[in-house]
């Protein structure tokens, strides 16, 4: 897909990790749809905004064609998606990218400011678990400015539905099925690509060394969240999307 670093093709790279993001969540674009949203009627037009755990940029993409007098900062740790993000909005002043450990205490000490209007993730705080996701949202709560806003778009589980969760994976896994006979690229397979391109190579390796393979957290279900959220300083707290697997939550400090 590429073949120097200076001549990546990057907006092919953003191109192929969103078909294959999409490939596990078919509604991923109506998600970010909301998300913006939100953003727009919660905290206006120009927003500052940090893109949490950011990968390629997913979010500030969307952001900033649907809110061009919006700033943003993308925080992540994975070298190879950062990669791609940095590359991809090279030469726009509006989007910057931040090297930080969520886990790590003072990992806010990297952004360049000490609050913003809105913070964003999606499909990324799957991965910890409930106590370090707990301190996270204690983090974000003096990160949110007055009147901005959180939102976190991701898998949720509900225990207490077991027969409509199977029913769910089932039909999503069916439909995985079908569109990976007809050429879609699974995450295994993805990064299998990424590791024998010749810019993105080192940082894969890089990656694999820093996060070994793919593990999920918990994934508790929304009311967990908001309730979680509301206990680190957010004044409301609730779910504004959610289909039968995926929850956006949305809080406002």
């Amino acid at each position: 897909m590429t073949e120097t670093a200076t001549g990546a093709d990057w907006q092919a790279w953003q191109r192929s990790w969103d078909r294959q993001q999409e490939w596990y969540m078919p509604d991923r674009e109506e998600r970010f749809r909301v998300m913006l949203d939100m953003v727009e009627a919660v905290v206006g037009p120009k927003p500052r905004v940090l893109d949490l755990a950011c990968g390629t940029g997913s979010i500030t993409d969307r952001l900033l064609k649907r809110l061009p007098e919006a700033t943003s900062t993308g925080v992540d740790l994975d070298p190879a998606l950062l990669a791609i993000a940095r590359g991809t909005f090279e030469g726009d002043d509006r989007a910057a990218f931040v090297t930080a450990d969520l886990k790590d205490p003072d990992w806010t000490a990297r952004l360049p400011h000490t609050a913003y209007d809105a913070v964003l993730t999606a499909t990324a705080l799957h991965w910890l678990h409930s106590e370090p996701l707990t301190t996270l949202y204690g983090q974000l709560g003096g990160l949110v400015r007055d009147g901005g806003v959180f939102m976190n778009a991701d898998r949720t589980i509900d225990p207490a539905t077991p027969r409509i969760n199977a029913a769910e994976r089932a039909h999503r896994h069916a439909a995985m099925d079908r569109a990976k006979a007809d050429g879609a690229l699974d995450w295994a397979q993805w990064w299998a690509v990424a590791a024998k391109d010749p810019v993105l190579a080192g940082p894969t390796a890089e990656r694999f060394a820093i996060f070994g393979e793919h593990a999920d957290g918990d994934m508790p279900s929304a009311d967990w969240h908001a309730r979680t959220l509301l206990a680190s300083g957010f004044a409301e707290a609730r779910a504004v999307w959610a289909s039968p697997s995926d929850t956006l939550v949305l809080a406002v400090k």
